[in-house]
């Protein structure tokens, strides 16, 4: 009868050897149960019937790429559709297209998300009073080009705006403060109004904050009182229905850190963890909430003109992208995308996956530079 060998009374060679194993036996399922995962949801998966959901969807950055294939494909499923964007020329462009290819209602919101929170005070009356079964949060922005963060063009400003439209776009919050004697005075009746005890840590934060920003001799700050806003604002109304969907589109960045897309890649990761924490929250009242990381797609961001497999169109890549809703949690939204997800964060170590992207990024950046110098810049 065999008799069980305690772990401790192996030899050396024979614990590391049993060790391996479970370690990778261990990968291996882990590696499987995505890889069946992905199967289920990219080859037998249809995903939710999003019309269902409500009358209206909204979509921002909804005039070029993936905001305009998200779109034209949810107006293709019949809903109406809220475009949202900075340009009303482009704006009306997709529009009129939609009405005359699926010939449903449709209508625009101009603002620009780099701007203060006035804009959402807008946002706000042009959606009222409309049932909004589905929220695409797709406005963004990304560097030009990949740099070293501290050399990063106009670095203050990029800050600025890639935070307020990468993540507060998605987020309600409240503007960045002039540091002027006159918006000071603004911000404490405002905060005033809002009761004596947000009042109070409002003068106290600045307190906090206000001697360290003037010693360094900024003109604006970013004080840290920012809540949930385009989410804020139609989560309440679906909750209400027991119904609706909020589609938050990240990036593969978000998987792993990007050296040289270093604040680009930070800002989508806040995307997907807040989605999926979000999802997690409010998925017993009907809510899903899903965040969509894909690689490259055929973009005007991505600077790619012509589409391959690995690098789809916006339409096709939102097409599969739109399947997966109510399956996954977390999508990179398209089969090959989700195969290079799975190799990327189940196979290859993260060490030599950042490794691979610093270099792949330093290319692309000497590639940018020895461009504008053939051009005499």
């Amino acid at each position: 009868m065999a008799s069980v060998v305690p772990l401790g009374s192996l030899p050396a060679p024979h614990l590391f050897y049993w060790l391996g194993v479970a370690a990778v036996t261990w990968l291996s399922l882990k590696a499987a149960c995505r890889l069946l995962s992905g199967a289920r949801v990219f080859l037998f998966g249809a995903g939710v019937q999003v019309g269902e959901f409500g009358r209206w969807a909204v979509v921002t950055g909804a005039t070029d790429g993936i905001g305009k294939a998200y779109a034209k494909e949810l107006a293709k499923r019949g809903l109406s559709i809220v475009l949202i964007s900075r340009s009303q020329e482009k704006l009306d462009q997709v529009a009129e297209e939609i009405r005359e290819q699926f010939q449903v209602e449709t209508r625009t919101i101009t603002v620009d998300f780099g701007g203060g929170v006035e804009i959402y005070k807008v946002i706000e009356a042009g959606l009222a009073g409309l049932e909004i079964g589905v929220l695409v949060n797709n406005v963004g922005i990304s560097y030009s080009y990949p740099e070293y963060f501290l050399d990063v063009p106009d670095l203050d400003d990029i800050i600025n705006k890639m935070i307020n439209v990468n993540v507060m776009s998605v987020c309600k919050s409240f503007p960045l403060f002039d540091l002027s004697l006159q918006s000071l005075k603004q911000l404490e009746v405002e905060s005033n109004a809002m009761g004596d005890e947000f009042a109070n840590m409002i003068k106290s934060s600045c307190m906090t904050y206000l001697p360290n920003y003037i010693e360094y001799g900024a003109s604006a700050v970013n004080l840290p009182f920012r809540i949930g806003w385009m989410t804020r604002m139609v989560l309440p109304a679906m909750v209400n229905r027991s119904k609706g969907i909020i589609l938050n589109v990240s990036s593969a960045s978000a998987l792993y850190p990007v050296p040289l897309l270093t604040l680009y890649s930070a800002t989508k990761a806040f995307v997907d963890l807040f989605s999926q924490a979000l999802h997690v929250e409010y998925q017993s009242k009907g809510i899903i909430v899903q965040s969509v990381l894909p690689f490259f797609v055929a973009t005007k961001m991505s600077k790619i003109r012509k589409p391959t497999l690995a690098k789809p169109s916006p339409e096709t890549y939102v097409k599969a992208a739109l399947n997966t809703v109510g399956l996954q949690m977390q999508t990179n939204g398209y089969l090959p995308h989700a195969v290079m997800g799975w190799i990327t964060t189940s196979l290859m170590p993260i060490s030599v996956v950042i490794k691979q992207s610093m270099k792949m990024n330093q290319g692309l950046r000497a590639r940018y530079f020895k461009r504008l110098k053939d051009k005499g810049d």
